[in-house]
């Protein structure tokens, strides 16, 4: 049984990973693009020197966020496909907070509540979608992705009517003063004497391993954990032991809004300091893949955030090292990866368990007898 559960959580990410660049390799060679080149470029570009590992490190950071967020309510046996709106609204949140108190209060003051807003803001947008399936019936997917987009519709309505910086012809806020901004890595790591080249890498890295830390804690070692992964498993088993379906899927789902709003922090806070519309790029989206891959495990969500950070800077390099490749063919190398982890995840579960049984059910079976 463990080697089972060893194939279904480490082997197979790793060969729908294959099979993704596989396929990506003969489009590539479709184009008259060496394979074995683009994928040395694709590397150098994420980790070959400091501003690349920045960048990548600064795209794994949005992933681990809303990798967690699909993979909490996942484990309450939702699909939360609005990562993408809670983070909107968590960005919303911290700008409006830091755009009230920046001129009056210090940053020590403005870093915690900053991350109190983008909680509340995204786990409020989350509260919608799971009181209408916690007690109404509607499906969580349906109104999730409805409020992706009415998200979308309401910052653009703040931005253009009523936070705009006066005088700006661009949809944007008057930049944070400087308690309002997150301090970037190569600004604190210059402090300690250690030279970096500049990057929007922030201090937010450090939130989100600590997040991780805490959703393993919660999921794994907590009473609500235990009652979100039983609800997950079983709800009809859930409801013989008393635990309340209802109230299981309004903290899930509150959780996986809170966290999806820390990309506002990233964001808004520690990259661009100030409101603005679309700083989501699709983080929410490609959360989902992440998750899916990570096995909804706050390692794997690592892992698989720090793939998808190497593909979006790689893949960025790649673009611009090879004419043959343009920025569309890259989202296609990246789409591949999504499909193949995503909709395609299990695809090969059933002969790569087959094959594991044929070749060492025999040996597992006498030991079995002997204890």
């Amino acid at each position: 049984m463990a080697g089972i559960l060893g194939i279904d959580v480490g082997l197979i990410p790793l060969i729908n990973i294959a099979l993704a660049f596989l396929v990506s390799g003969a489009i590539l060679w479709a184009i008259d693009v060496d394979p074995l080149e683009a994928v040395e470029i694709i590397l150098y570009g994420a980790f070959g020197y400091d501003l690349a590992i920045g960048y990548t490190l600064y795209y794994t950071t949005n992933f681990v966020f809303t990798g967690l967020a699909v993979a909490v309510a996942f484990h309450a046996g939702l699909f939360n496909i609005g990562g993408e709106g809670q983070a909107y609204i968590g960005g919303l949140g911290v700008g409006l907070g830091i755009l009230l108190v920046d001129n009056y209060l210090p940053f020590y003051v403005i870093l915690p509540l900053a991350i109190l807003l983008s909680a509340a803001f995204g786990a409020a947008w989350a509260a919608i979608p799971a009181y209408l399936q916690a007690y109404r019936g509607s499906h969580i997917v349906i109104t999730t992705i409805m409020f992706n987009f009415i998200a979308a519709a309401l910052m653009v309505y703040l931005m253009v009517n009523l936070l705009i910086q006066p005088g700006s012809m661009s949809p944007e806020s008057r930049e944070f003063a400087a308690a309002g901004q997150l301090p970037f890595m190569h600004e604190l790591l210059g402090w300690f004497g250690i030279p970096i080249a500049p990057s929007p890498l922030n201090l937010s890295v450090v939130w989100a391993a600590i997040c991780c830390i805490l959703v393993w804690a919660f999921i794994w070692h907590t009473r609500w954990g235990y009652e979100v992964r039983t609800v997950g498993a079983n709800e009809t088993a859930a409801v013989y032991a008393g635990i309340d379906p209802r109230r299981v899927i309004m903290l899930a789902m509150c959780i996986s809004g809170a966290l999806a709003g820390f990309v506002g922090i990233n964001e808004v806070m520690g990259v661009h300091h100030r409101l603005l519309l679309n700083f989501t790029a699709g983080y929410g989206f490609t959360g989902i893949a992440v998750a899916l891959m990570g096995r909804n495990h706050p390692v794997g969500i690592v892992l698989a955030s720090l793939l998808f950070g190497m593909l979006y800077q790689g893949g960025a390099e790649l673009a611009f090292e090879e004419p043959k490749v343009t920025r569309e063919m890259v989202v296609t190398i990246q789409g591949l990866v999504i499909l193949f982890s995503g909709a395609l995840a299990y695809m090969m579960k059933g002969p790569v368990e087959r094959t594991y049984l044929r070749l060492f059910g025999g040996l597992q079976r006498p030991a079995a007898q002997e204890g």
